[in-house]
């Protein structure tokens, strides 16, 4: 499982940092990206926690 981040939609809120600080992180432009190429299994719980709150349905899963 991979999820990714669109820059364009992000708002900068951490939600999804603050869910699932494994999979995501903050990039040098101050947007939330996520910081692994394959989430393990151990993280998919909290990485699709973090997309279904992201205000803005910034997290896509690809």
């Amino acid at each position: 499982m991979k999820m990714i981040v669109d820059q364009d939609l992000c708002i900068e809120c951490g939600q999804c940092i603050d869910l699932c600080p494994e999979v995501f992180d903050w990039n040098d432009d101050g947007k939330a990206q996520s910081q692994a190429s394959e989430i393990d299994s151990d993280n998919e719980a909290c990485a699709m926690e973090a997309a279904e709150n992201c205000p803005t349905d910034a997290i896509l899963e690809a």
